[in-house]
């Protein structure tokens, strides 16, 4: 139709394809996140065997931030399992148990899921917009003015939430009430 666009859509899933969802709309951002979080957590999913690696070689950890009212699990809610690097942390991480391929990445008090950038084909991937809190990357990493690099969470980073929160009428559902979810 003339003057409609199409709604965009990807597909992210674990390498052996049990656990999928779709994201429907544009993403809030596309970051690399090197927090000391990120990292431990990455590389604690990456010994699993045969898990698929989420940290890059500089530290970083790729997603895709997407708001969670454009989330819809299309398969495999069964097969994940929820990782706190600390038992009190409003973080969690969702593996999905058939093939050890960390999905995503949930603040439980906020409105979006942070896909890892890994489980959503290539060609879907948008560039990544920024770096965010490389204050915590290994030593020795510099980084290229390609890509803008925020030693914490910027204005920007934030300004991003934010506008994305305030769309959403101010709501912050659980993974657990998003479109799809079975357990």
């Amino acid at each position: 139709m003339a003057g409609t666009q199409e709604k965009e859509t990807r597909i992210a899933s674990c390498p052996c394809g049990a656990v999928t969802l779709e994201l429907a709309g544009e993403p809030i951002v596309a970051a690399t996140c090197y927090c000391h979080s990120c990292q431990q957590a990455g590389q604690a999913f990456g010994a699993l065997p045969g898990a698929p690696g989420v940290v890059d070689a500089d530290g970083g950890t790729p997603y895709l931030l997407v708001r969670k009212d454009r989330i819809a699990w299309i398969s495999g809610t069964g097969q994940l399992d929820a990782h706190r690097l600390k038992a009190d942390s409003p973080t969690r991480r969702f593996v999905a148990r058939c093939c050890n391929a960390p999905i995503a990445l949930e603040f439980t008090k906020g409105h979006w899921l942070s896909i890892y950038a890994g489980r959503i084909a290539e060609d879907e991937q948008p560039p990544v917009a920024m770096r965010t809190m490389t204050q915590d990357r290994p030593a020795g990493i510099e980084f290229s003015d390609d890509v803008p690099s925020y030693a914490t969470h910027s204005g920007k980073f934030m300004w991003k939430l934010l506008s994305a929160w305030a769309a959403m009428g101010f709501r912050a559902p659980p993974v657990e009430k998003t479109r799809g979810w079975v357990r």
